[in-house]
Formats: structure tokens, sequence, C-alpha cells
């Protein structure tokens, strides 16, 4: 694999039964809701044998094809398990982007442990995140700036949020055509703008995001 398993085999050597990789998807857009994945593991690490997973890295330096190829692997791959979290855009205004990001991904822990059938010990259980701040999990944290692009279980995390965000960004585009959501995804685009000045917000856009705040 270009992102190989040694931080994760290294935890995993520690005694840490459980090692979970946490990124996000939707925190610059205008519109739409934030998503966190958390991603782990579940057996032996050298059991995973698929060559495609060699190519995982950072979603942003996949091409959308990429991505969903490889999203489709870590759906048919048992030992890979995962969890969503979603922050609509709501909670987004009401609590700001920075505390929704952390909450998401608290709750993309949440639902992966309902996903696997186990609570994760404290002390057994330790969060990868992309990013140089904590989520606030309880758990032990390891925050490793552009992880995305480093570890492995954050780069597959950050995969599967751009490809689950996406879908759902298409999603809204068929109730709201007119903003082209399945284009630019919500993000600040010379499109996107352009729409917005047109047609002035919808209900999915972010109404303390500059300049959706000024409309």
């Amino acid at each position: 694999m270009s992102l190989n398993l040694k931080l994760e085999n290294k935890l995993k050597n520690r005694g840490f039964k459980f090692v979970i990789g946490i990124d996000e998807a939707g925190r610059g857009p205008l519109a739409g809701p934030v998503i966190a994945v958390a991603i782990m593991i579940n057996g032996n690490l050298s059991t995973i044998n698929n060559e495609l997973l060699r190519e995982v890295n950072d979603s942003k330096k996949l091409s959308p094809k990429k991505r969903e190829e490889l999203y489709k692997v870590f759906k048919n791959v048992k030992e890979i398990k995962w969890g969503r979290g979603f922050v609509s855009v709501k909670v987004i205004d009401k609590i700001n982007i920075l505390q929704a990001t952390k909450l998401a991904a608290r709750r993309a822990i949440k639902n992966l442990e309902n996903k696997i059938g186990k609570r994760f010990l404290k002390n057994k259980t330790i969060i990868i995140i992309d990013g140089n701040q904590g989520i606030d999990s309880g758990f032990n944290e390891m925050p490793i700036v552009k992880a995305d692009g480093k570890i492995f279980l954050c780069a597959s995390a950050s995969i599967v949020a751009k490809v689950e965000r996406d879908k759902l960004m298409r999603k809204y585009h068929k109730l709201y055509p007119e903003y082209n959501f399945a284009k630019h995804k919500g993000y600040p685009t010379e499109l996107h703008f352009k729409l917005l000045k047109k047609y002035g917000a919808c209900n999915i856009h972010r109404r303390t995001f500059y300049p959706v705040d000024c409309l």
C-alpha cells in the first residue's frame, strides 16, 4: 500500500484493540451538511490483500471515479468497518462549523460502535484524527496534521466521507436544480457565487457563511 499501516500496526502492538481513523467532508462549502467517517480494520491488519487499496490516498488527490472504486472495495472487504456522522446545516449555523465537525466525528464513532455491535473500551481505543485538534471523544486521541495524506485509515475515511457527501449533494440537486449542486457540491466556486447572486439562498445554504450571510 502506498499508505502503509505502519502507525496502525504500531498502535495495535502497543495494546490498542480498536484503532480508528477519522476524517470529514463538507467543512468548507456554503451549503449542505458536514459528514464525518470513523473507519477501522476489524481483525488482523495483515489479512487485507487487495491491490486497489494500494491506491488509497487523500480523497482530494483522487479522481471521482477512483474514489467510487475504492468506496466499493471498502464496502466489500469484510475486515473494513465504518460509521458515519451527519450534522445538518441548521446545527452548523447554531454551533459553528468547528463544533459541528467534532459532533459529526463523535456521531461517526457511535455509529461505528452500533455497526460492529461492541462498545469501545476507553483504555483500549485510540482515534487518529486528521487535523490539529481533538474531538472530545472521551477516548485516546491522536490528531495529525494532513493525516488524510499520511495515514491509511484517515485517507480511507476521507474517501468514504467525500463519496457519501457527494451522493447526498446530488440528491439535493434534484430538490434545488437551479443551484447545480451536483456540479459544485456546495463549495464556494465561481459558478456557485453566480447562482447565489441570481437566486438567493435556499434551505440548505449555511446562513452564517460568507457571502450567504450578506444575502
